[in-house]
């Protein structure tokens, strides 16, 4: 007969124990004896059991020290205390140590064959639970990207096949989309994951002060060169630049950032001698490059050097499905910076006016509302009342979401905002469910 679990069963009784090994093992159990306590957590040490039966009442370590030893050892263990004396005191110190139940002896079959198979059930879904969080853990957030959506799934595997390795990559989307994280993840991935990572954001550098901070100067290049400084593709060298708002770069920049991507090499101003470095770009823009070579803002040979391996990423209200999980992440993220006792099991009434509304500063934005809803909350709990009012607010919601088009809230139809977000409860409870096993 094939194992249905494996039991432990520890007590100082040679009988109890001949008995108890009988019954289970003819059920299809596999089942190990100890006769103290001391054992038992010996035997619990080299293998985890699916059920302990472990008597109450024994010389050395009594059964309730026992019970606290395996649940230091495995949180989730499953245990079944077994007593002569099954008191309400001996029941309720049981339960608040931790055991899954109190059986009585003398005992029916029945109801231990019962008590086994609930706990056999119940160690089997914690198993599930926990091998739905890693799974979720590796698919839903990759270096602080937060997406279970199938867009955000097909982002993670160009990640992961780019990542080993040197080509140029071109990271587009909206601002807000996380570009950055993107760029950072490919770094971390990398060989190169040892070596500086350089941020270069294009629109916040003065155009005259670019070509100086990205290729460095030699004394006197210019008034005000009082002395030699490296750039930052030199500071990068061996690792990887990260050029956010490539789009912006005036022509001269871009002609110069060519010759970089074509030989390598690059010459600081003032200086006759090119120096060549080992870095891996990866660009960024929120602007349709396409669209600006057309327009001859934008140099054509240059796109081309850069989008060798282009990575688009969705707007946020084209992945409605990853905006609980990304709440959820900055709650977590902002109670611990904060120091507040906030619970990730938001409101449905909330989740809903989250899906509802259409983030137009994307990822950043909700970061932004979960982070002031964390201060500002008047409990444990996220309420309604700790959003802005254009989340919070039906109208805006509603008017936001009909703008978004596919998905959004019809309020054409004359739909009450009410029926919306009780339909949203129920989409919300039933997900949650179904990721729990149907626990509540």
């Amino acid at each position: 007969m094939a194992k249905k679990g494996s039991i432990l069963v520890v007590d100082d009784e040679e009988i109890m124990r001949d008995v108890l090994e009988t019954l289970l093992s003819a059920e299809g159990y596999r089942v190990d004896l100890a006769r103290t306590g001391e054992e038992g957590l010996e035997y619990y040490g080299r293998k985890p059991y699916d059920v302990v039966l472990l008597d109450v009442s024994m010389p050395g370590m009594g059964g309730l020290r026992a019970l606290e030893e395996i649940l230091k050892a495995d949180a989730e263990a499953v245990v079944l205390m077994v007593t002569a004396y099954a008191t309400f005191d001996t029941a309720i110190a049981a339960w608040e140590r931790g055991a899954a139940g109190c059986i009585r002896k003398p005992f029916q079959n029945e109801l231990i064959l019962e008590r086994v198979a609930n706990g056999i059930k119940r160690r089997r879904k914690e198993e599930e639970r926990q091998t739905l969080r890693r799974a979720l853990s590796r698919n839903a957030d990759r270096g602080g990207i937060v997406g279970r959506s199938e867009r955000m799934q097909s982002v993670f595997r160009l990640v992961d096949q780019v990542a080993p390795a040197r080509s140029t990559v071109l990271i587009t989307g909206e601002s807000g989309t996380g570009k950055e994280l993107v760029a950072r993840a490919i770094h971390e991935q990398s060989p190169r994951a040892q070596k500086p990572f350089v941020t270069v954001n294009s629109s916040n550098i003065p155009s005259e002060l670019l070509e100086s901070e990205l290729f460095g100067h030699t004394r006197g290049a210019f008034t005000g060169a009082v002395a030699a400084k490296k750039g930052l593709f030199e500071v990068a060298d061996g690792g990887s630049i990260f050029l956010d708002e490539i789009g912006d770069l005036p022509p001269e920049t871009q002609a110069r950032l060519l010759r970089v991507l074509q030989e390598r090499e690059f010459t600081p101003l003032g200086d006759t001698v090119p120096r060549r470095v080992d870095v891996r770009i990866i660009a960024a823009t929120n602007v349709d490059l396409k669209e600006a070579v057309r327009q001859g803002a934008f140099r054509e040979d240059l796109y081309y050097r850069l989008a060798v391996v282009p990575i688009e990423l969705p707007p946020l209200r084209e992945r409605r499905e990853d905006v609980i999980a990304l709440a959820q992440h900055f709650i977590r993220k902002y109670a611990e910076e904060n120091g507040r006792e906030v619970s990730e099991a938001v409101a449905p009434e909330v989740l809903a006016l989250l899906e509802a509304y259409t983030w137009p500063g994307n990822v950043r934005e909700l970061e932004n509302v979960i982070e002031r809803a964390v201060v500002i909350a008047p409990g444990t709990e996220i309420t309604r009342e700790c959003l802005p009012t254009e989340i919070a607010d039906p109208r805006h919601s509603i008017g936001a979401a009909t703008s978004a088009g596919a998905g959004a809230i019809d309020v054409s139809r004359g739909i009450d905002f009410y029926d919306e977000v009780r339909r949203f409860e129920v989409d919300i409870i039933r997900r949650a469910l179904e990721q729990t096993g149907g626990h509540q």
